[in-house]
């Protein structure tokens, strides 16, 4: 069983008491949250080791940087080999900020996208259209629909079903379709 299999069996254990699983994830966020306070105060800096290096390194157990690495993967300029990472594969840490922030924004992860350590990277300008620019992607927006009997909106002033809701009508050019 590789490290990543282990740690997802130890964190998402379903059988586990609601309130043992509940302290485990909480102390995993702080060790999480200190973590990521020291990669963002130098983000241009690469950290590069072994899984178990770095572990050791910002002294977490080996689980709980496995756990991080699993976290912060989709983030990666150059994502790891967590599916087959044993303790002494190398990995690193070289994120790229925008998707970290917005990956951050996507979990609902506050604790981490409203570190302090984030205003020497983007202003709050910039984090509030990062956070924008997320929170508008998972969002669905449907056409506004049409009535046979509405004006046409390509602008024709005939009634849409006289126009392109006629059967054999050239499509409607999507732009007349903005939200």
């Amino acid at each position: 069983m590789s490290l990543l299999e282990d740690w997802r069996n130890d964190a998402y254990d379903r059988g586990e008491d609601p309130q043992k699983l509940k302290a485990f994830w909480d102390a995993y966020f702080i060790k999480e949250r200190d973590l990521y306070q020291v990669l963002l105060k130098d983000p241009k800096n690469v950290v590069t080791g072994t899984v178990a290096e770095l572990a050791e390194k910002y002294g977490l157990d080996l689980m709980t940087m496995v756990g991080f690495l699993d976290g912060i993967n989709d983030s990666l300029i150059t994502p790891n080999p967590i599916e087959t990472m044993d303790a002494d594969t190398k990995v690193s840490l070289g994120f790229d900020a925008k998707k970290l922030y917005m990956n951050m924004v996507d979990a609902e992860a506050d604790w981490l996208y409203n570190l302090p350590e984030w205003n020497d990277i983007f202003t709050e300008d910039e984090r509030k259209e990062l956070y924008r620019e997320q929170k508008n992607s998972k969002t669905i927006r449907k056409p506004k629909k049409i009535g046979r009997n509405d004006p046409c909106p390509c602008g024709s002033g005939r009634k849409y079903k006289q126009c392109h809701g006629k059967p054999g009508a050239e499509p409607l050019d999507p732009k007349y379709l903005e939200f």
